[in-house]
């Protein structure tokens, strides 16, 4: 006759079954009714064989939930899929808009185990950019994201040589190929919220915006926030200057010439000024340590990623807000779209045939960041304009 310590077995099951079934509904639920039926009172483990047969068959059923659940789609889902992302320059560390795309990457990773390969261009070359996605493309990765819209040349030759591979592009809805998903937003609903905020915080009436590079997609920026400003103060002025002209894309990596311009700003009385320019943000900020430093109080507004969390302390004390743009949240979705067999192809253009998914207030693809407390007072009036903005009341214009 064998004789089975079950409750030696029921506590093993349960080990087993809590280092398997994290963060899975249905293990979690499991392990609940076993723990219930072990810590049952009046359930004893020496008892009658019709009992011990109940307990037999719960515990056979927890062996295969450990052992045939912990394997499903919620732990090994992402097991298959290879992820290449390609980040414009700055790469991963500019604590703006390609940092932005990596937190989404991070979540995914840490969602599904996906392989991943992150890949940066260094020049602003178009054959670079492109070998880095034919890189990425002839490894095997799909779906690979480009991230910025300076992609979009090189992605269409990309695209077409490599059809089975499912693409997305931040920021460019050009691309009219069922592989290629345009990943695009309204920058202007988002910055017309954080003018509302720079009106109502501004004392000297004065506000500025610096853009990287004067394209239409920048001046999206420029035109919501000017918007938001006017919306709310009229008499307000906004000053208005890009660090760079196209074809000359350095203005969103020279903090140097956006130190210079916002500088200038403040000396012209400026008291907040919005920057939407990736890493030549950083110039804006310490623009405004140094003025603080002189005596003269400026708010800055950080633009993509909640860059109140990612600047110096000095620098935390002038953010008032930032202008969230979730290029995490798109790049979340083409991945998490992936892993399901599925991809990101809402209708963006149906005469053009491009598809992908824009990003607006009603996706919670753009908001306001109120880390450091500075704008909760004011809550009221960017919750309205929102809100608006969302009914179609307010009607935000998308050029200057």
């Amino acid at each position: 006759m064998i004789v089975i310590d079950l409750q030696k077995v029921f506590r093993r099951v349960l080990e087993i079954s809590t280092e398997k079934a994290i963060g899975s509904r249905l293990h979690k639920t499991s392990l609940s009714a076993l723990k219930s039926i072990y810590r049952r009172p009046n359930s004893t483990f020496g008892g009658k064989l019709k009992r011990a047969s109940k307990l037999v068959a719960v515990l056979a059923a927890a062996v295969l939930i450990t052992t045939g659940c912990s394997s499903s789609s919620s732990d090994n889902a992402g097991a298959d899929v290879k992820v290449g992302l390609a980040y414009d320059i700055g790469g991963r560390g500019d604590k703006s808009f390609n940092d932005s795309a990596a937190v989404g990457l991070d979540q995914a990773i840490a969602e599904f185990g996906i392989e991943t390969k992150e890949v940066t261009v260094t020049t602003q070359s178009d054959a670079e950019r492109e070998d880095k996605l034919r890189l990425l493309a002839e490894a095997g990765y799909n779906p690979i994201i480009a991230v910025g819209f300076l992609y979009a040349t090189s992605l269409k030759l990309v695209a077409a040589d490599y059809p089975d591979i499912n693409f997305g592009i931040i920021d460019d809805s050009s691309i009219a190929a069922p592989n290629v998903a345009g990943l695009i937003f309204a920058e202007e609903q988002g910055s017309y919220l954080v003018g509302v905020a720079a009106a109502l915080e501004s004392k000297s009436g004065k506000v500025g915006f610096i853009g990287g590079v004067r394209t239409p997609l920048l001046q999206k920026f420029e035109a919501g926030f000017a918007a938001g400003v006017k919306a709310t103060k009229p008499s307000a002025t906004v000053d208005v200057k890009y660090i760079s002209e196209p074809p000359e894309f350095s203005g969103f990596n020279d903090p140097a010439k956006g130190k210079v311009i916002a500088k200038g700003m403040i000396d012209k009385g400026a008291d907040v000024i919005y920057s939407a320019a990736g890493g030549s943000g950083a110039g804006n900020f310490a623009a405004a340590v140094e003025a603080g430093a002189a005596g003269k109080k400026v708010w800055t507004i950080g633009v993509d990623s909640d860059q109140y969390l990612t600047v110096s302390a000095d620098e935390q004390a002038n953010m008032l807000t930032s202008m969230l743009k979730r290029v995490d949240r798109a790049v979340y979705d083409v991945i998490s779209a992936a892993v399901n067999g599925k991809t990101v192809n809402d209708v963006l253009d149906a005469a053009a045939g491009t598809v992908g998914r824009s990003y607006g207030l009603e996706l919670d693809g753009v908001g306001v960041s109120y880390s450091g407390d500075y704008i909760t007072k004011y809550k009221d009036q960017i919750d309205k304009a929102a809100a608006d903005i969302k009914s179609g009341a307010i009607k935000v214009p998308t050029k200057p």
